[in-house]
This record gives structure tokens, C-alpha cells and sequence, in this order.
């Protein structure tokens, strides 16, 4: 059963998942092939202007799926930290868990064809990856870029389902969310720090603050 404190479902939670995917660059695209079987592809993709976007060949699995079936589903997530049982519970194994933000979109894949929403969308891709620079902007009406342009695919996914897990103990009582927030503290590996504000944050008695 899903655990309902976890689900990002309201609209400031739609935020939330907007820009966690924002921050990502890498998720799994589902497909479907034509002989029916389930397909997930790892890429890389840019959330833009609302909607995510990928690039890739003109041919190959994922296109060759996309072309017989349009609805696709998208996920990405991150672990943020491994909770071990021994935080909370000295002898029983059943506490250890992970805590971890993870978004599915459901959709409509749509090929992009228009020069200018496609170098916008790389060059989007483009400062997400290579923040420091050290290319030349893509623009459609770059000589440079035009045959890139056209023998690229970009693919946009028109969502009609977004939705996030968050867990970060949102189902602990204070005590227990207490004895974890001090394991974190005391092992000190690089994101437990964010764990811990991360578990304030969507603590639900500070949701709303």
C-alpha cells in the first residue's frame, strides 16, 4: 500500500516536483515495444518551460517504440541517505530504510520539429550539464547548428500525471525522528546534513510554515 504522508499530490507539492526536476539531469524513460513488452531507457533529459525534454538518434529501440506507441512514463529520483535500523532500534532489522525524492511523469511523447524550440531545448540541456561554458550557443540560425538541428531527435513527453514520493520520515513520531536526526548527526556522511533539513522541511507539522 502506498503511504499516503509520502505522496506529493497537492499543488504546492506539484512545485515541489517541478523543481526537483528541475536539479535532475538523468532519469528512465518507459516505452513500450511493438510486440508489446516494457521497455526503460536511461537518458538524459532537461525539464523546460514545464514540460521534459530528451535528444537522441533518429533510429534505434526508444524511437522505434515511440513511433507504435506515444504514452510513455518517466521517472527520476535520488537517495539522499541509508537509515540503518540500529538508529532506532538496537535488534530488530525492520527499521532500516532509505530516504530518497522520486517523480513519475505519465504522458504523451510528441516529436519536436521546430528548429528554435529545439536549440532552446539543448541549449537548456547544454547549461545544465556544462554550466561552465566553453561552447558556442546553439542557435537555429547558426550555420553550424542548422544540420545538427535537423539530424537530431528531440522528444517532449505533454504530461497528464505528475506525481512524487518524498520520504523523509514524515510518519515518525517526534522521538523517533529525534533518534534518527541524531544518527545523522553523529555519522556525518555528505548529505546527511540535507537529509536532516530535508526531514524538517517536510515534517508535518512545519508543511505550511
Amino acid at each position: 500500500m502506498r503511504r499516503k504522508e509520502f505522496e506529493m499530490d497537492s499543488q504546492i507539492n506539484q512545485e515541489e516536483c517541478s523543481g526537483f526536476l528541475k536539479e535532475m539531469s538523468f532519469g528512465f524513460l518507459g516505452t513500450v515495444d511493438p510486440d508489446g513488452m516494457p521497455c526503460i531507457t536511461p537518458l538524459n533529459f532537461v525539464f523546460h518551460n514545464g514540460s521534459l525534454y530528451f535528444h537522441g538518434s533518429r533510429i534505434g529501440e526508444k524511437m522505434t517504440n515511440l513511433r507504435k506507441q506515444a504514452g510513455v512514463t518517466f521517472a527520476v529520483a535520488k537517495e539522499y541517505a541509508i537509515i540503518p535500523s540500529y538508529f532506532s532500534d538496537p535488534l530488530m532489522a525492520c527499521p532500516a530504510t532509505s530516504y530518497f525524492k522520486s517523480v513519475r511523469i505519465d504522458g504523451q511523447a510528441v516529436a519536436v520539429d521546430d528548429p528554435h524550440e529545439k536549440a532552446e531545448v539543448l541549449e537548456a540541456l547544454m547549461r545544465k550539464l556544462q554550466p561552465e561554458g566553453g561552447y558556442k550557443t546553439i542557435d537555429a540560425g547558426d550555420a553550424d547548428y542548422i544540420p545538427r538541428l535537423k539530424g537530431v531527435a528531440i522528444v517532449r513527453i505533454d504530461a497528464s500525471r505528475m506525481v512524487g514520493k518524498f520520504k523523509f520520515g514524515q510518519n515518525l513520531k517526534s522521538s523517533k525522528r529525534e533518534s534518527l536526526t541524531k544518527g545523522l548527526e553523529n555519522r556525518g556522511l555528505p548529505q546527511d546534513t540535507e537529509t536532516i533539513e530535508l526531514m524538517r522541511r517536510f515534517c508535518p507539522h512545519s508543511i505550511g510554515d
